[in-house]
């Protein structure tokens, strides 16, 4: 489109402001609506999105483009990380973690797939509607005959309120989990611009960015189930945010495409788990309805997403991508003070023990 990137940065605040405005009552829809008809209807929305934001020739239509995708992502947010956490209490095993590392690996793929096509100059349109097909026709099949498990709580709302407010405990996820959505934010969106502007990298070298940081990431989450059982939701959140810590003074110091490249490595891996173990928390709790926590947490930290396109583009337009990548440090200091909203030991260790 050629424009300056605070403009970007502007343009791709639409996803999620389609997700903040859907969140407002995604828990109902959640409740209203099977799960799945959500993904089978969800997917292709998400997918229509992004073919249409390919074709986008300025930035309002490109916005316009990304809310759509973004109400589409609210929605399957919440009904998965439900289904996750009932799956979690039916079966008395973790999967929070690994169900978001299936997340990651798609991205993975994704970002490969984009840097091949980006190499070949393929037209990203060409390579959403690749996309889009097969990921509707695979998450029809999977869900085809999928039997979701039975609500945790089955306490429902006595008013249904426009926003859903978060408890003081749910407030205390959120800024716990604020920077794991910042640090995962900036990789999506600046990484690959990063890589360009600083190292005038090759198209396939500027896509690794992102490929490490989605790799290290499904990777992380897919073995953080067992390590959160064995060392405890609050050890494993402490070393996720000295890693993401790690990742960006890497990427903001950076002197080689080497050195960006492994701090994006930590910068995935770092910021793995920090929203999956919020979720668990806030989906646990039997204080209100499943729903509404995961919504609340969801929405008020999904406005991470909301701010930073624009601060980083506006930063990075005056100051350079690597400050505005550093801007990420103090919320990571303030996860590390907030890691104690973590429990200390897992739930199977917790029910041992009578508490």
């Amino acid at each position: 489109m050629d424009i300056s990137k605070a403009a970007l940065g502007l343009a791709l605040v639409g996803l999620p402001v389609g997700v903040q405005i859907t969140l407002l009552f995604a828990d109902r829809l959640v409740r209203q609506i099977p799960l799945r008809l959500l993904i089978g209807l969800g997917i292709p929305v998400i997918g229509l999105s992004q073919c249409l934001a390919g074709l986008a020739t300025s930035p309002v239509p490109f916005f316009i483009c990304l809310m759509l995708g973004g109400s589409a992502v609210a929605v399957i947010e919440v009904a998965v990380n439900l289904e996750a956490d009932r799956v979690e209490a039916k079966t008395g095993t973790r999967i929070m973690n690994r169900s978001h590392a299936y997340w990651s690996f798609g991205f993975f793929t994704a970002s490969m797939v984009g840097a091949a096509f980006g190499q070949f100059a393929i037209s990203p349109f060409v390579n959403f509607v690749i996309v889009t097909v097969l990921a509707t026709l695979a998450s029809n099949l999977v869900f085809s005959k999928y039997t979701p498990a039975e609500r945790r709580h089955k306490g429902t709302p006595e008013k249904a309120s426009l926003v859903v407010l978060p408890s003081y405990a749910v407030s205390m996820l959120v800024l716990f989990s604020l920077s794991a959505m910042l640090v995962e934010g900036s990789s999506i969106d600046w990484s690959i611009i990063f890589m360009r502007d600083e190292f005038d990298t090759l198209p396939l070298v500027e896509g690794l960015a992102l490929v490490c940081a989605a790799l290290s990431q499904a990777v992380v989450r897919y073995f953080a189930d067992p390590l959160v059982e064995r060392f405890g939701p609050r050890s494993v959140a402490t070393a996720s945010v000295v890693g993401m810590g790690i990742g960006v003074i890497l990427v903001s110091c950076s002197m080689s495409p080497t050195m960006a490249l492994v701090g994006f490595l930590f910068m995935g891996g770092g910021s793995a788990v920090i929203f999956p173990l919020a979720m668990s928390a806030a989906a646990g709790r039997d204080d209100r309805p499943s729903e509404e926590n995961v919504a609340a947490l969801a929405q008020f930290a999904f406005a991470t997403f909301l701010i930073a396109p624009p601060l980083l583009g506006i930063i990075s337009e005056h100051y350079g991508l690597r400050v505005a990548f550093a801007v990420a440090l103090p919320f990571i200091l303030l996860s590390f003070l907030k890691r104690t909203v973590m429990a200390k030991t897992s739930p199977s260790e917790a029910d041992k023990s009578g508490t």
